[in-house]
Parts: structure tokens; C-alpha cells; sequence
């Protein structure tokens, strides 16, 4: 909502709010695995010194992804992965004659990231931010080994 002030400016009821980005660097170490990075991208928000706001964290990669996910049971990202391999075979179906066409041979790869997602975004609330008991952050890597980012921003709010 837009109010005129005495003074003739245009006044509105945005509020400014404070951001920073933060690259955070992944090393995978097999074709396929999902890396927990809640430690770090905690310790990034615990130096902020936020106290409110929210914290986006987005894989700028089309061949990896990042989710959420249960943390108490490793079991839970074999389980994952499996399922994801069994569904999405890394050559296609050639049994079935429905083979991947693109030349990498990495199809699978972004069809998995895009089911993934490239970005979550989680509340912090009372300066930490808010999972669930048994969650956690996971890069998920489909096309590895290698480096890949993570853009992690805070915004104050």
C-alpha cells in the first residue's frame, strides 16, 4: 500500500531486508550419491548472525540436485538411490528399444536432478533453521565424481 507523505514522497510498506550469497563447494566421490551439507550450510547461518529470515539453497548444476531428507538411517539414501537407478536406468531401456539420445550418455542424469529439484528454501526462526526431527540437507549427485556449488542465501527478514 502506497501513502503520500506531507512532504509529497511516495511512501510504501515494503521492508528493506539484508541478503548474502555464499558458494559452498561439493566433492563427489562416485557417479551417484547424496551428501548430507546441513553442518556446513548451519555453520554459514550461525555466522550471519540472523535471527529471522529464510535460507535458499540452490544447485546451479542440471546434472545434480538438492532435497530434503531423513538423516537417522543411512538405509533411507541407499534406498533412494536404488529406486532411482531401477527407475531411470543410466542407458534407457535399449530392451525395450527406448534408448537416451543425448551423446554424454548422461540423460539419466538430468531426468534425476529434475525430479530432485534444483533449489530448497527453509525457514530460520530464533537465529537457526527449521527442520524437521529428522531431516537434513542433501546435495544429490548423478553424474559424478566431481566439484559442483551450492549457492547458499540468506535473507534477513
Amino acid at each position: 500500500m502506497k501513502k503520500k507523505t506531507d512532504e509529497g514522497y511516495v511512501m510504501s510498506n515494503a521492508t528493506i531486508a539484508a541478503m548474502t550469497s555464499h558458494t559452498l563447494i561439493v566433492q563427489s566421490t562416485t557417479r551417484e550419491q547424496f551428501i548430507d551439507c546441513t553442518a556446513p550450510i548451519f555453520e554459514l547461518v550461525r555466522l550471519s548472525q540472523l535471527t529471522g529470515g529464510l535460507c535458499s539453497i540452490f544447485c546451479p548444476h542440471t546434472t545434480a540436485g538438492i532435497t530434503l531428507n531423513e538423516n537417522s538411517d543411512p538405509d533411507v539414501q541407499a534406498d533412494m538411490l536404488l529406486a532411482l537407478k531401477r527407475t531411470i536406468p543410466q542407458r534407457g531401456w535399449p530392451a525395450e528399444g527406448l534408448q537416451f539420445r543425448h551423446y554424454e550418455i548422461n540423460s539419466d542424469a538430468h531426468l534425476k536432478a529434475s525430479l530432485m529439484g534444483a533449489s530448497v528454501t527453509i525457514p530460520i526462526v530464533n537465529a537457526r533453521m527449521v527442520l524437521g526431527r529428522w531431516q537434513a540437507i542433501y546435495f544429490a549427485e548423478f553424474d559424478g565424481p566431481r566439484d559442483r556449488e551450492l549457492i547458499v542465501t540468506l535473507l534477513a527478514g
